[in-house]
């Protein structure tokens, strides 16, 4: 007989998975919601295997990842380095694709609780709150790359944070979950001071979802320069980026130089810029934020921020599998400006 699961008590309640989640480990909700999850769980006979024996008494092993893409190259490199890391400890790996999508993300947690994995590393798709019943149930969960907003490190400059195995460290109250993350602000202001050395004062900027510390980076650099209008943000598909890409060189002729803010937004950006008939560095220069293996094949090659995904997926691991009675503590890692030859003089 099958054994009935998270996804079946929240389909029979008309409840999202997170939401059964939460009453279960005894999270806030509704008493009326509490009510229906609690009897139709009973009525289904319902045994949350991994909450109900304690994962801080009953450890089953192994690591969860949770990306929002694996054909994405900086996602695939990550993975890499969470699966060197844990194939090093003899630690197995289970990996889930959320599309980036919070409701999906809540239900790939339920299921890794239920498999008794109290490890993961995610890549989170929507607020810390989500976390919440995985952290009540015992979960050690580090997130790397992003961090759910109300989480997002403070406005500090750069050059006030910590150091830690002599990479800097983002200030954190205690009861933040622990990150690896790529230096964002760094990389988008280094990017930022090459463009205005070269000349350029019209600099537009293309982001998409999320990434709020590349975007307040970027206004920091411009200063004064900052216009608004020129900031853009596009919605996660391919095709709003190539819109907003196609709506900001359109309607502002004076954008001389463009920061896209992820390779789909590059990739816009370029498709774009030829479309326009605008010349890459001749009439528009261009940084992406990401280093794929296409970058280094445009005609011209790409300037990009380069992140060290191996790196992040490594560290992830390290921090997730040295947890204990000591929390573990947010890192970030270097990024590096490559340039190529899509940037030049202001003409």
């Amino acid at each position: 007989m099958k054994r009935t699961t998270i996804k079946d008590v929240a389909e029979a309640a008309g409840v999202g998975v997170a939401t059964v989640s939460r009453v279960l480990s005894g999270g806030s909700a509704s008493q009326e919601t509490r009510e229906r999850v609690l009897a139709v769980a009973a009525h289904l006979d319902y045994r949350p295997s991994a909450v109900g024996r304690n994962l801080r008494q009953q450890r089953a092993g192994g690591i969860g990842l949770l990306v929002p893409d694996l054909t994405d190259t900086l996602y695939g490199r990550l993975a890499e380095g969470v699966l060197a890391c844990a194939r090093s400890a003899g630690e197995p790996v289970v990996v889930g694709s959320t599309g980036d999508d919070p409701e999906l993300e809540a239900e790939l947690i339920g299921m890794l609780l239920e498999q008794s994995v109290d490890r993961v590393i995610a890549v989170p798709s929507g607020d810390a709150e989500a976390w919440g019943p995985a952290i009540r149930a015992g979960m050690t969960v580090v997130f790397v790359g992003e961090q759910p907003q109300e989480d997002e490190p403070s406005d500090e400059p750069l050059d006030d944070l910590l150091m830690l195995d002599g990479l800097r460290t983002p200030p954190r109250p205690d009861s933040a979950i622990p990150a690896v993350l790529a230096d964002d602000r760094s990389g988008v202001r280094t990017a930022v001071q090459y463009l205005k050395g070269l000349g350029h004062r019209r600099i537009a900027y293309l982001g998409g979802p999320g990434r709020a510390r590349r975007v307040a980076a970027f206004r920091e650099a411009m200063g004064t320069l900052a216009d608004e209008e020129l900031i853009v943000s596009a919605g996660g598909s391919r095709d709003s980026a190539y819109a907003a890409a196609s709506g900001l060189l359109q309607s502002r002729g004076d954008v001389t130089a463009l920061v896209a803010g992820g390779s789909a937004l590059g990739e816009a950006a370029v498709l774009t810029a030829r479309e326009l008939g605008l010349r890459i560095p001749g009439d528009l220069s261009l940084v992406m934020y990401d280093d794929v293996p296409w970058a280094e094949l445009c005609s011209p090659p790409l300037t990009v921020i380069a992140q060290p995904g191996q790196d992040l997926g490594y560290r992830a691991a390290e921090l997730v599998l040295r947890s204990g009675a000591r929390r573990p503590r947010s890192v970030l890692l270097p990024t590096e400006l490559i340039v190529r030859g899509s940037c030049g003089p202001r003409r």
